[in-house]
């Protein structure tokens, strides 16, 4: 009697290829792009191709670049860095996913770029717009004026970024790609620390309910484990709540989302009767130019900053609190 022999197995094939805007998100990935940067690019790459009526990247070239980029600045009336961010997904698109060599995008209607200086408040606008603010807002707003820091970069410090010995603050992988040493503000060191000691029961309070981790930069998570749950690698702003990722199946806290400073900011200006534009930026752009004012190098301050450029620091030399540039009008002597 012969037995049924068993059912041949199908060979396994080469796996699935994963889908452009998946494939887009692992280039992103690998390259340690911001997850604000990936979010922009898959916009414009989704925008790019419904543009042209939902044909594929590989289907088009130049041509159809040129004519988004037109489109983009004749009827949609971007800015020149909107446009420039737009160009820069597709080119990311076909170098890095698609594997396309592209000749130079020449042809397409560019964006006016408007030459503008930044505003920037007085010290005495600063301490007044700071001192109707209260809570984590008001620590926030004194560290981005006080160590010239970005919004995102202060709402993603890490209790190990902060160096209360050496008084300066560690910026990770700030714009570019850059890590950069900043002050640690003298005036902000106690309610900091006193800041910091709340944040740490909060953080035992997580992990005793069985939570406490934190997002990791890069492929730590990997390498160290429990990594995520250790004090140093908590944020210095935590979120009040905590959300569920669904990748990690479990509930992480996030760093306080930028919003929260951008409202208490605006709130404390129309208080203070400022009429000037004051967006938590523009704490930025004082902490640069009242160093100017206050005789710093500018070399110093580009330091300071994470200027790659120096003329990009060069721009708060204009904004100085002296007329056209400090000349003497005629009119003074009548």
């Amino acid at each position: 009697m012969q037995t049924a022999s068993p059912r041949a197995q199908p060979a396994a094939g080469p796996a699935p290829k994963p889908k452009l805007l998946e494939q887009v998100r692992l280039a992103i990935c690998a390259r340690h792009y911001s997850n604000r940067t990936e979010k922009s690019y898959v916009d414009w790459m989704k925008r790019f191709i419904i543009f042209h009526h939902k044909r594929h990247p590989l289907e088009m070239g130049e041509a159809e670049i040129n004519q988004f980029l037109t489109d983009l600045a004749v009827k949609k009336n971007v800015s020149a860095s909107t446009q420039n961010q737009a160009l820069s997904a597709l080119l990311f698109l076909y170098q890095h996913v698609l594997k396309k060599e592209l000749q130079w995008i020449s042809p397409a209607v560019r964006a006016k770029k408007p030459k503008r200086l930044p505003s920037v408040l007085t010290k005495e606008e600063v301490k007044a717009i700071i001192e109707r603010m209260e809570g984590t807002p008001k620590l926030v707003a004194t560290l981005l004026y006080g160590a010239g820091l970005r919004l995102d970069e202060c709402l993603k410090l890490r209790f190990k970024d902060i160096d209360f010995t050496k008084i300066q603050i560690l910026v990770r992988d700030g714009k570019g790609q850059k890590d950069r040493i900043t002050t640690l503000p003298a005036s902000v060191k106690e309610p900091l620390l006193a800041h910091l000691r709340d944040v740490y029961r909060l953080h035992r309070k997580d992990l005793r309910e069985g939570f406490g981790r934190v997002v990791l930069p890069f492929a730590l998570a990997k390498k160290y484990p429990n990594a995520d749950r250790e004090w140093a690698w908590q944020w210095a702003f935590p979120a009040p709540t905590r959300y569920y990722d669904k990748e990690g199946k479990t509930e992480r806290r996030h760093h306080l989302h930028e919003t929260v400073v951008q409202k208490a900011m605006r709130r404390a200006v129309l208080e203070a009767g400022i009429g000037k534009q004051a967006t938590p930026h523009v704490l930025r752009h004082s902490f640069a130019t009242h160093l100017l004012e206050d005789g710093y190098d500018i070399r110093t301050i580009q330091e300071l900053l994470g200027h790659s450029n120096l003329n990009t620091t060069m721009i708060y030399t204009h904004v100085l609190n002296k007329g056209g540039r400090g000349v003497r009008s005629p009119a003074d002597a009548l």
